[in-house]
Formats: structure tokens, sequence, C-alpha cells
């Protein structure tokens, strides 16, 4: 009998990183957690074979948890998933437009669907979780409540749509980073890849400056550039960066090699294949 392969999620069934989890590993068993640190622990402790994380959003921003998740893990990043983001108004069988006076959602969703909620004149309620939302409306019983949910909720809690892509945007997009805990790097040639890394930087005069200096005399393409502090000091930064390219190739591995003289750390977190989507 074949072992069944979870790959873990945070969140309430029904939310976009399952339905990530369920259009590129649709084999697979989706393992939801309740927190990111529930995420990562699931795959280090060997309950999860892989983790479905999202890093970035279009319009909010970059999830701020991850980056320091990220740095401390053991785990490795080895693929990436872009999902456009869909929200429908949904409700208890019998309500309709009409009925509804609150809407329920996690509050950066409720940011993210002014439109329709400004148009009803309904009441926000902020939720944990898009889909646990769904979930809550469902439990109430209520026609005078909604929730503004991904569409794979409204079949898991039993509830009706009202109203379909509701978000305001419609370039409202995120990115998942698939982890696991082992380095399953891409092979260089394999086509496009990204490689993830995180390093600290001395503290000293023009140190970030001339630690990136190597990425542009080399002509690497860097995607991203994220910081924040470490352990609480202002003194102390590290960064997660991204860029093009497998560390064996010559013009990386020189900006690699020149990026440590002005660091204190440097970690690679993975190389994979970037996903189509970077190329739309």
């Amino acid at each position: 009998m074949p072992t069944v392969r979870r790959i873990a999620y945070q969140g309430e069934p029904g939310a976009n990183s399952h339905i990530v989890c369920q259009e590129h590993y649709p084999e697979w068993e989706a393992l939801a957690c309740a927190s990111f640190e529930d995420v990562f622990a699931a795959v280090e402790g060997g309950e999860a074979d892989l983790a479905m994380i999202p890093i970035d959003n279009s319009i909010a921003g970059r999830v701020a948890d991850i980056h320091h998740f990220l740095p401390a893990s053991t785990l490795y990043i080895v693929g990436e998933h872009f999902l456009r983001i869909r929200f429908h108004l949904m409700a208890v069988p019998g309500a309709d437009l009409g009925t509804i006076r609150t809407v329920h959602s996690h509050v950066h969703a409720l940011g993210q669907c002014r439109r329709i909620i400004r148009e009803h004149g309904l009441s926000p309620q902020i939720s944990g979780d898009t889909a646990g939302a769904a979930r809550e409306v469902a439990e109430a019983g209520d026609p005078t409540q909604a929730a503004i949910s991904p569409p794979l909720a409204a079949g898991i809690y039993g509830l009706e749509v009202l109203a379909e892509d509701v978000e305001d945007e419609e370039h409202n997009t995120t990115r998942f980073v698939v982890l696991s805990r082992d380095a399953k790097p891409a092979e260089q040639g394999s086509g496009p890849l990204v490689t993830t890394f995180v390093f600290n930087v001395r503290n000293l005069p023009a140190a970030l400056y001339k630690a990136l200096g190597g990425f542009a005399t080399n002509g690497v393409n860097m995607t991203k550039l994220e910081s924040y502090m470490v352990d609480g000091h202002f003194t102390a930064t590290q960064f997660l960066a991204e860029v093009e390219g497998h560390p064996d190739d010559p013009p990386l591995q020189r900006a690699l090699e020149e990026l440590a003289f002005f660091t204190t750390e440097v970690k690679l977190i993975g190389t994979y294949p970037a996903d189509a989507f970077r190329a739309e």
C-alpha cells in the first residue's frame, strides 16, 4: 500500500493555500495547520513531506512572519507557484444580497474587497482566516451574515455564492513557495531558475552597497531584497534576497563569492524552477 504524501499549509480547509495545494499536488493529502509555526513544525517533524507557504501578495506586500521563519528554519525552498486571488461573497442557503448585514473575513481580504462592502452597506467583521470566516458563517446559520472567502470554501461549508470575484483589483496575486526538509536544488541549465538566500552584512559604512556590487558587475538580476532586524538589534540587519540563475553559473558564483567578503553569514535557502507566471 503506497504511503500517503502530505503537504501542509496554514489556514482552514478552503483557504487560498489549500487551493494551491490542490492545483499543484492533487494526489497529495493537504494538511491544514493553525499557524505558520505549525506548518514549519509539521515538515521538520516528518508529519508532512512539503509545505505550501505564501510569501508575497501583489497588494498587501510581503507576508512578514515568513521572512522571520525562513532564515531560522532547517527547510529549503524547492518550488514556487503564483495564484490569482479570487474572493466570492457567500452565505447560508436562503440568504441573498437583501438579507445580509455583516460580512466576515480576514482583515486583508476585507481591505481588498471594499467596493462590494460599500455598495451594499455591510458591516465588516474581522476573522482570523478567509476560509475560517466561511465556516463561522455556516455554523451560525444566520441569513444576515456573509463571508468573503475563496471559491473552494463555498462547497466545503455548504454556502451559496451571492457574488463572484468581488475583489477590487484583478491583479491580486499571491506568490507561494514550496518547502522541503531536503535541499533539492534544480539542475543547472534546466531552465529559468531562482535562487533564494539570506545574509547578514557587516556593520560597516557602505557594507550593503559593496555587498550588492558583485551582482551588478556580474550582470545578475536581483528580483527581491527584503530587510529586517535580527533579535531586536537596530545595528544588526538581515536580508533575504532572490536572484535569477543557479549558484554554479559563473556570474552568480562570482557575485556570491564577492558577497561573502562583506557579510558575516550567507545561507542558501533554495534553487528552484521559476514559475511560468514570471514570464507573463
